[in-house]
């Protein structure tokens, strides 16, 4: 009889406490369109005050793209641009702000990519754009253009700001 008035209680206990949880996050609004802008513009303002204080530390000379991408190009290359759907094979150091590198073609080789049709993200993509064959180049690359809010599910962090550091192959 005791033993069946302590489980009793116990999930009268638990049935409460369920109730009371699903009610709270019944009552608690959800954001709106204007908050979830809000929001991203903020991510998007902190990121590029992140981007501009490693440029300053570093003493860079970059530029900021319309879309968010920043670039130093060391060198153009020859021949043409890459464009759409063109094969790229680079030598590259991937990095985070802080300096720790994720990857690089040291440890894995040259990286060999069709522009558009990989996994890089938009960032990469566009910048290598600004090259031609043997073209060199340091990227900054603000989440939003590169792995956003779930990272590589490796060694690329959710949120994070990458630099890449590429030097493009000057075959095609």
């Amino acid at each position: 009889m005791i033993i069946r008035l302590f489980v009793f209680t116990l999930l009268l206990l638990i049935f409460v406490s369920c109730n009371s949880v699903q009610d709270k996050n019944q009552n608690r609004p959800k954001p709106g369109k204007k908050e979830i802008v809000d929001l991203n513009k903020y991510l998007v303002q902190k990121d590029r005050e992140r981007i501009e204080n490693y440029v300053e530390r570093k003493n860079l000379k970059m530029t900021e793209s319309p879309t968010g991408l920043w670039y130093l190009i060391k060198s153009e290359g020859e021949g043409s641009y890459f464009t759409d759907n063109d094969k790229v094979i680079m030598e590259y150091e991937c990095s985070l702000l802080d300096g720790t590198c994720c990857y690089s073609s040291k440890e894995l080789g040259p990286k060999e990519i069709v522009l558009e049709k990989n996994e890089m993200g938009a960032g990469l993509n566009q910048g290598l754009k600004m090259l031609k064959p043997g073209g060199e180049a340091i990227f900054i690359i603000p989440p939003f253009l590169a792995y956003g809010f779930v990272g590589d599910g490796n060694k690329i962090p959710s949120r994070a700001v990458i630099v890449y550091n590429v030097t493009i192959k000057k075959e095609r």
